[in-house]
């Protein structure tokens, strides 16, 4: 009861500190600059990697969330859309500088990104303070909605602490009581290892010892050598990217993957299998998307973007096109009237539709309140075994609309 009353709240909040707007039901004549305006193009400002380890990343939000516009007549409330693209090249300090020039300089409508939590952070406090709306594509920082929330901020895909919460229950319904952690130590892998805490230890689990690796070190013998001295009954990791073929590859050849089984976070297996190779077969993770879901919404999406691009979507690819959905419910509500901000606010709050992934809509901190699977490595392939978790929301400790 006290969650629906803090949602109600935020919309409160919203009406006030946005302005009035034109609204849905404005006169049907309108004075020659709103007109204007309407013919205008809605300025998407993008700030993602286009170059370095995460470019990958960036290219595939990008060119799906354009995918999603481009199918609905390449408009956002019937206006034209131009996308103005900066290289992030996912570094902190060049955060500041960069949201600057595309909030103040280039005057974007929407300002979409990041994929590094450590330029979300700089970014997110720049947007709370000008009141530009803001999608999150990919950065999982809690503190994005958590203590830095806004009614302007939203995220399209999933706080750090999520994906491992769900797999706290799935090892406890498996009978496996006593497990080891062993996680890259910094913001990502704390809030991640905090997550499967969460979910693990007030049910009845048993942390039997807990490893924080040096970021972005991928030297994991000592690592390995704790966790056989521990011999847990498993084995919860969180590592991503090139840290997490490593590790997978190296568990295996330390003879651990035969005796102690090994789970993580869908970071540990998503766009790595194929270079894991046959170490990664039968480790099953927790994610919010996989690439065999079946249903009709990521059937058709999967089969657009490889006829577009040539190649197979990712999880990456989903939170761009779901970012793409997000800003046309909340053009399409206002009629592409951008100074209807607290009307377009809140349609965007009140979202709920089918994604790639599963059914989508908003927290009231505008984290997704989404699906988790349980997958598993079955030649190469994230397989779905079942829904982990249905309908989790992040508990967004600290966030206040107000």
């Amino acid at each position: 009861m006290r969650y629906e009353k803090k949602r109600s709240a935020s919309r409160r909040t919203v009406i006030k500190g946005l302005g009035a707007g034109l609204g849905l039901a404005a006169a049907a004549s309108f004075p020659a600059p709103f007109v204007r305006a309407q013919s205008a193009p809605v300025k998407v400002g993008i700030l993602l990697p286009y170059s370095g380890t995460y470019a990958k990343l960036g290219d595939a939000i990008t060119n799906a969330m354009m995918l999603n516009i481009a199918e609905n007549g390449d408009t956002l409330g019937g206006r034209p859309v131009e996308y103005i693209k900066l290289d992030s090249e996912a570094a902190p300090p060049k955060a500041t500088e960069n949201t600057n020039k595309l909030i103040l300089s280039d005057k974007v409508d929407f300002l979409v990104g990041p994929v590094h939590s450590g330029v979300a952070m700089g970014m997110a406090k720049i947007a709370r303070e000008e009141g530009v709306i803001t999608i999150v594509p990919n950065a999982g920082a809690d503190q994005i909605t958590g203590p830095l929330c806004a009614p302007n901020v939203f995220r399209t895909s999933f706080t750090n602490w999520q994906p491992s919460f769900p797999m706290g229950k799935v090892l406890l319904d498996k009978g496996l009581k006593n497990v080891a952690l062993c996680y890259w130590n910094y913001g990502a892998g704390k809030q991640s290892a905090q997550g499967f805490i969460d979910g693990f230890v007030p049910n009845g689990g048993t942390i039997v010892k807990e490893i924080g690796v040096p970021f972005p070190e991928v030297e994991f013998q000592a690592a390995l050598t704790e966790i056989a001295a521990a011999n847990p009954d498993a084995v919860y990791v969180f590592f991503a990217g090139g840290g997490a073929v490593k590790f997978v590859k190296d568990y295996a050849a330390a003879g651990l993957k035969d005796s102690i089984p090994l789970y993580g976070s869908g970071f540990l297996t998503e766009g790595v299998t194929q270079a894991q190779g046959a170490a990664a077969e039968g480790i099953q993770t927790t994610l919010h998307y996989a690439d065999t879901l079946d249903n009709p919404e990521n059937k058709a999406f999967r089969a657009a973007y490889k006829e577009k691009f040539g190649a197979e979507a990712d999880v990456y690819a989903v939170q761009g096109y779901d970012t793409g959905t997000l800003m046309r419910i909340g053009m399409d509500a206002v009629g592409g009237d951008m100074e209807a901000k607290n009307d377009l606010i809140a349609a965007m709050d009140q979202a709920d539709f089918a994604s790639p992934r599963g059914p989508f809509k908003l927290s009231a901190a505008h984290n997704p309140v989404q699906n988790f699977y349980l997958r598993e490595v079955k030649n190469g392939v994230n397989e779905v075994i079942s829904v982990a978790y249905e309908g989790l929301a992040d508990p967004a400790k600290g966030c206040t609309m107000g």
